[in-house]
């Protein structure tokens, strides 16, 4: 058996391939119904999406709108790997953590 690895450890062709392939399971439960397999293809995509992207590119202090959530903000604190943390505008007040992907 293949060990699998971490979205970290893989290359950007192999990450592009990986998130294909999760997004055809993705829809492929989606057609069958199964909304928990779909949520869940759908969020590995958006991990695997994060790190095909720079985390420099996302400044601390600075808002962003959410991706898939229309007219939600998200304001960054700091960033810890691929994540951004902070707040969204408009929220609970809790500090989160969201993947940079999620950030447009």
């Amino acid at each position: 058996m293949e060990k699998e690895k971490r979205y970290s450890q893989m290359t950007e062709i192999e990450l592009k391939q990986e998130i294909a392939q999760l997004k055809e399971k993705a829809r492929k439960a989606e057609q069958l119904g199964i909304v928990n397999e779909f949520a869940v293809m759908e969020r590995k995509a958006v991990m695997a999406q994060a790190y095909l992207l720079d985390p420099a590119d996302f400044k601390p202090g600075e808002i962003y709108a959410v991706e898939g959530a229309p007219g939600t903000y998200f304001k960054v604190d700091y960033l810890k790997g691929v994540f951004a943390w902070g707040y969204r505008l408009n929220g609970s007040g809790k500090e989160e953590a969201l993947p940079i992907s999620l950030l447009k």
